[in-house]
C-alpha cells in the first residue's frame, strides 16, 4: 500500500506540472516538448529528485503514447492518399537514407568504433522521431498544410524501412548466421506486406465495425484494435508505430472523424509521458563526456534532414515557405533512435561510448528540432524569403549568341 501510495503522488505531482510547463509554453508561443523533455531529465536517474515508484507507470504509459501519436496521423489520411504519397515520396526515401545514415556509420569509423558500430549509428542518425514531429505538427496547426503529406511519406517510408532494418540489426548484434537473419528478413517483409494489403483492401469492412453515433463503443474498440494490432507487430518484430498508423489509415469516413475527437485527449495526454519517460530514463552524467561529438553529428544530420525534406517537397510542386516548413520538421530524432541504441548496449563490438553519445544526440536533436521546426513562421525569416524570391525574379537573363 505505500508504494502504491508513493506511486499516486509522484503521478499526480508530475501530471499536475506538466500541466502548468505545458501552459506557460503555449503562454510564451513555444512547444511544450522541450520543457517536457526537461523536466523528465529533473527528475529521472542523477537529477535533482529521482521518481522510483512511478517510473514503470510511465514506462508503459510511453509506449501507449507513441502508438495514439501514429494512429492519430494515420487518421488524417485515407489509404489511397498513402498509397500514392509512397509511390511519389519513393526517391525522397532513397534521398533521405543516404543523406542521413550514411553520416552516422562515417561517424562511427571516424571514431573507430568498427563496422558494427556503424551499422547501429547508421539507424540512429537516418530515422526521424514519427512521435515527436506528430506532436510538433499538431501544436503549428500543420496537419492540413501542403507539405503534410510530404513530411508524412518520408516517416512512413521510414517506419517500414525500420520494420526491416531492426531484425537485421538485430541479427548482427547477437552474432546470428545468414540464415537466421534471413528468416528474421523475411517475417518482417511478409507481416508489413500483409498489414498493408488488409488496410487498403479492407478498409471499408474494418471501418463498419464500429459505430461512429456511439461515442463510448468508438472509442474503446479504435483503441483496442490500434493496441492490439501494435502489439501483434511488435511480437513480429515489426514496429508498433506502424502497425498504429496503418489502423489509423485502414478506417475512414465519420468513424475516422469521431476517432479523431475521442482520441486527442488521449494522445495529448500520453504523448506528454513519452517525452517524460525519454527523460527520465536519461542519467545526465553520461552526456558532458560525448556532449561535443554529439552536437557536431547532429549539426551535420540535422542539416541533412533539412536538405532531405526541402528536396522531397520541391520534387511534388509545394513552394519554397512548405519546403522549408518540410525539411526543418524532420530534423528530430527520437524513439527508434533511442531504441536501436538500446538493442547495442552490451553486444559484442559496441563502443561503450555509443549509447550516451545516441541519447546526447537525441535530446539535442529533439529539444532543437521543434524550435526551430517555428522558424518559417517568423516575420524574418518571411521576409527572407520575400527578398530571395525578388532577387530571382530579377536575375538577369543568360547571354545568347
Amino acid at each position: 500500500m505505500h508504494d502504491f501510495t508513493v506511486l499516486l503522488i509522484e503521478v499526480g505531482a508530475l501530471l499536475l506540472g506538466l500541466g502548468l510547463l505545458g501552459r506557460l509554453s503555449r503562454r510564451i508561443g513555444l512547444s511544450p516538448i522541450p520543457l517536457y523533455l526537461l523536466a523528465g531529465l529533473a527528475f529521472g536517474h542523477g537529477g535533482l529528485l529521482p521518481l522510483s515508484a512511478s517510473e514503470e507507470f510511465f514506462a508503459v504509459g510511453a509506449e501507449i503514447g507513441v502508438i495514439l501519436l501514429l494512429v492519430m496521423l494515420g487518421l488524417e489520411y485515407s489509404a489511397s492518399e498513402l498509397v500514392g504519397n509512397l509511390r511519389s515520396a519513393a526517391p525522397a526515401g532513397l534521398i533521405d537514407g543516404l543523406l542521413n545514415a550514411l553520416p552516422g556509420a562515417a561517424f562511427a569509423f571516424m571514431m573507430g568504433w568498427g563496422w558494427v558500430s556503424a551499422v547501429v549509428l547508421a539507424g540512429v542518425t537516418w530515422v526521424s522521431s514519427s512521435g515527436v514531429i506528430a506532436k510538433v505538427l499538431a501544436d503549428l496547426g500543420r496537419l492540413g498544410n501542403r507539405e503534410t503529406p510530404v513530411i508524412l511519406s518520408v516517416l512512413v517510408i521510414e517506419d517500414l524501412a525500420m520494420a526491416l532494418y531492426l531484425p537485421l540489426v538485430t541479427a548482427v548484434l547477437a552474432g546470428t548466421s545468414l540464415m537466421g537473419g534471413s528468416i528474421a528478413l523475411g517475417v518482417a517483409v511478409f507481416t508489413v506486406v500483409l498489414v498493408l494489403v488488409v488496410a487498403i483492401k479492407y478498409g471499408g469492412a474494418i471501418s463498419a465495425m464500429f459505430s461512429p453515433k456511439d461515442p463510448e463503443a468508438l472509442l474503446l474498440g479504435v483503441l483496442g484494435l490500434t493496441v492490439l494490432v501494435a502489439g501483434i507487430a511488435a511480437s513480429l518484430k515489426v514496429s508498433a508505430a506502424v502497425g498504429a498508423f496503418l489502423v489509423g489509415i485502414a478506417l475512414s469516413g465519420q468513424v475516422a472523424h469521431n476517432a479523431t475527437e475521442l482520441l486527442s485527449p488521449l494522445r495529448d495526454l500520453f504523448a506528454a509521458v513519452f517525452f517524460v519517460f525519454f527523460g527520465l530514463a536519461t542519467n545526465p552524467a553520461d552526456m558532458p563526456p560525448v556532449l561535443l561529438p554529439a552536437l557536431a553529428l547532429a549539426v551535420v544530420t540535422m542539416a541533412t534532414k533539412v536538405l532531405t525534406g526541402y528536396l522531397a517537397a520541391k520534387r511534388v510542386g509545394i513552394a519554397e515557405p512548405g519546403r522549408w516548413r518540410a525539411g526543418l520538421g524532420l530534423m528530430p530524432r527520437g524513439e527508434f533512435s533511442i531504441v536501436i541504441a538500446g538493442l547495442a548496449v552490451g553486444a559484442t563490438g559496441i563502443a561503450p561510448q555509443l549509447a550516451p553519445l545516441a541519447t546526447a544526440y537525441v535530446l539535442i536533436t529533439v529539444v532543437t528540432g521543434p524550435l526551430l521546426a517555428r522558424v518559417p513562421d517568423t516575420p524574418w525569416f518571411k521576409a527572407w524569403l520575400r527578398r530571395r524570391a525578388a532577387a530571382q525574379r530579377c536575375e538577369p537573363l543568360p547571354a545568347t549568341d
